[in-house]
């Protein structure tokens, strides 16, 4: 499974931006997709996720803010980003759960967009 990620960027405070991250290659299905971001000397953390048949998680600090989509037609993720703050400044990645064998699942990761917000 490859992921590919689009849409990061430099952007004010206050301002939006949507980042894409489009499935391809060879699986049954897509299970879970999700955004996770990460700053240098700190863990990755979960963004959003969004689960087919679950209700959609968001972190505590981008509530009411961000938005995560999917369209299981193109195999793509969408993240909505407003109101951004400089500390949403990070790597965002994308992660993918995916069937890619019968019974059999692994999880899948972006190669990272780099979001940054000016004060």
């Amino acid at each position: 499974v490859q992921l590919v990620e689009s849409g990061g960027g430099l952007v004010q405070a206050g301002g939006s931006l949507r980042l894409s991250c489009a499935a391809s290659g060879s699986f049954f299905s897509i299970n879970d997709m999700g955004w996770y971001r990460q700053t240098p000397g700190k863990q990755r953390e979960l963004v959003a996720r969004i689960t087919t048949g679950v209700p959609t998680k968001y972190a505590d600090s981008v509530k009411g803010r961000f938005a995560i989509s999917r369209d299981n037609a193109k195999n793509t993720v969408y993240l909505q980003m407003n109101s951004l703050k400089p500390e949403d400044t990070a790597v965002y990645y994308c992660n993918v759960r995916a069937e890619y064998s019968v019974g059999l699942y692994g999880d899948y990761w972006g190669q990272g967009t780099q979001v940054a917000v000016s004060s």
